[in-house]
């Protein structure tokens, strides 16, 4: 082992034990490890920014892109609303369906995004059929990572390992490639969850959790809003008359908060939401939270010049169909988590207004706006629903768990759902045919749905996560790296020597040990990327195709069923579905063997040695 390849596992070690404690941003540790090549001469300039150029990072950039759109476009909410339909209140039915439906819209799509959406969807059928969450929510995670087995382009790892083939001048895999191997995973894990379901809870009435899909009354009754709504009409003269609801700081000087705004406009009263930009006008009738006491309130009333109005029902729930009320959850990985919300400006960036805090099952007291938020708490926002829609758009910070009941009765279809599959259909058919490359095929898709509307560019370029493809270019510098002082050998020659003489299929084997295990502490892509040339290399040592070697990294990498940590899907089921750390040790290790299996045997058939 010479001085340079020394360094450059060292290098990985340190860039290994960041990922895991988590201290430092991954996005922020694969930059660091671009740093550190050049400034060693490891790596020249071109060499370790090359990723930046590569065609699959700007095909993955591409593909959150028409991600978005489908999300925009409401096709991911329609299919839950089918799923509703078609499954009734068989739980098997549900189960089936539910795995089916994850699984064929994450080919397209992030399959963090796909189960973000059916988070919702399943916490409601649950409490329809009168079932726990956890006997559900764990099969959509599965069924998420298993999306990504489906597609070429369902997941980054499976682009990672197509990358390297093609660099190494070796014809890469078709779009459907991998497909029929998902299928073989897919009904295998169907039959393994409707078998082993009953590990993951009860199914009786009484020791279920409460009832999830909640009206506004039963919102109101679990974060204690009883009593602290009021209709406050602008008089003439009032001093809040064309000012911003940020300039006035309502909330701090009289812990008043503004949650909708009733507007005369053309001989009709209209809801207005209620942003930190809305200026307000003279006969603006206010709907405000506030919590104080009958003295107070008078004296508010007094100093702004405000005259009380006649409030029917408990804090505006008669006002449903203008004004929306919703349950978000926090996203394991936001970069918001120990920020308070005056801190983000929650309300001038989101537009909503957030009334209530529940921490470990219980409502916070006190002023909220101050409070730091933490990981599993729930959030009680109220305002326009067309915002509360909006919001769930943008899982990378917050995830809506629960739309009040009342949405169903004012929540309308995206009309350029059409369109947006006419995009994805297209983009899947030139991908298919090989006719263009597969980034200019989804280039061209983004291209279309912003021609018909899905989406905008403001929308298109936040919608891509940019941690998941800066950690991609700095982690490709490793492979090559390894490659240049010797690291790739020596990985062959210990393999070779640990399951050389044993067959092709023992190899198989071993890689895929070594990725699950590798990926137990690093990200799928991370492991994708530093595993691909070792497998290339095996293959062409034992003189053997190095396809079947390259698709098992594939399917391995994205096999992160055995912790809640290994995948940001396994976290985000975590909460919702009630589990501990060994519910997933406990169906994801069994399961996890099951794929394993599955691969050795079925990825030679498919793809000869």
């Amino acid at each position: 082992m010479n001085g340079e390849l020394l360094w450059v596992l060292t290098l990985l070690l340190i860039a290994i034990v960041l990922f895991t404690t988590n201290k430092i941003r991954m996005d922020v540790v694969a930059l660091l490890v671009i740093v550190a090549f050049v400034l060693s001469d490891t790596l020249t300039l071109e060499q370790a920014t090359a990723g930046f150029s590569d065609p699959n990072v700007l095909l993955i950039a591409a593909l959150f892109v028409i991600g978005d759109g489908l999300v925009r476009t409401g096709i991911a909410y329609q299919m839950g609303d089918w799923l509703v339909r078609v499954a009734g209140s068989s739980e098997s039915k549900m189960l089936v369906f539910l795995m089916i439906t994850v699984a064929g819209l994450g080919a397209f799509m992030s399959s963090t995004g796909v189960v973000a959406i059916f988070i919702p969807v399943v916490l409601s059928v649950a409490a329809r059929m009168k079932t726990s969450p956890s006997r559900l929510m764990m099969p959509l995670g599965f069924a998420g990572l298993i999306s990504g087995m489906m597609t070429l382009v369902a997941t980054p790892p499976n682009m990672v390992v197509n990358s390297e083939l093609v660099r190494e001048g070796i014809k890469g895999f078709q779009f459907f490639s991998i497909t029929p191997i998902g299928i073989i995973i897919l009904l295998a894990g169907i039959a393994y969850m409707w078998l082993t379901r009953r590990w993951l809870g009860s199914d009786e009435p009484d020791k279920l959790p409460e009832r999830y899909r909640r009206t506004f009354r039963d919102l109101i009754r679990d974060y204690r809003l009883a009593g602290r709504a009021r209709r406050l009409a602008i008089r003439s003269g009032s001093p809040l008359i064309g000012h911003t609801l940020e300039e006035l700081h309502l909330r701090s000087r009289y812990e008043a908060n503004v949650v909708g705004i009733e507007r005369w406009r053309k001989f009709r009263r209209v809801m207005v939401s209620a942003t930190g930009g809305t200026e307000l006008r003279e006969r603006d009738v206010l709907l405000i939270d506030i919590s104080v006491s009958d003295d107070d309130l008078r004296q508010f009333c007094f100093e702004q010049q405000l005259e009380p109005m006649i409030l029917r029902g408990d804090y505006f729930s008669d006002q449903s169909r203008d004004v929306g009320m919703a349950e978000v959850s926090m996203n394991p990985d936001s970069e918001l988590l120990g920020k308070s919300l005056r801190d983000i400006k929650f309300r001038t960036r989101y537009g909503l207004n957030v009334v209530g805090i529940r921490r470990d099952g219980k409502a916070l007291d006190g002023k909220l706006v101050d409070e730091a938020l933490r990981v599993g708490d729930v959030l009680l926002v109220i305002g326009d629903w067309k915002l509360i829609r909006i919001l769930s758009t943008k899982p990378r910070n917050f995830i809506v768990l629960n739309l009040a009941a009342e949405v169903e009765a004012v929540a309308p279809a995206s009309s350029q759902a059409p369109h947006a599959l006419f995009c994805l259909a297209l983009m899947v058919a030139m991908m298919v045919t090989d006719e263009v490359p597969n980034f200019i095929a989804a280039l061209i898709a983004c291209l279309l749905m912003g021609k018909f509307r899905c989406i905008d560019m403001e929308s298109a370029y936040k919608s891509i996560h940019w941690p998941s493809i800066i950690l991609i270019v700095g982690m490709m510098p490793f492979a090559l790296a390894l490659q240049q002082t010797g690291g790739i050998t020596l990985a062959v020659d210990l393999l070779m020597n640990v399951a050389g003489n044993m067959g092709p299929h023992v190899m198989l084997l071993c890689l895929f040990v070594l990725c699950a295990v590798t990926g137990l502490f690093i990200s799928n892509t991370a492991t994708a990327v530093l595993m691909a040339p070792i497998a290339i290399a095996a293959a062409r040592q034992m003189e053997v195709s190095p396809l079947p070697f390259a698709m098992v990294v594939g399917i391995a990498a994205s096999a992160a069923f055995m912790t809640p940590i290994s995948s940001p899907v396994n976290t985000l089921v975590l909460g919702p579905g009630g589990y501990k750390f060994s519910d997933f040790l406990k169906m994801g290790v069994p399961f996890t063997i099951i794929v394993m299996v599955i691969s050795v045997l079925v990825v030679p058939i498919l793809f000869p040695f």
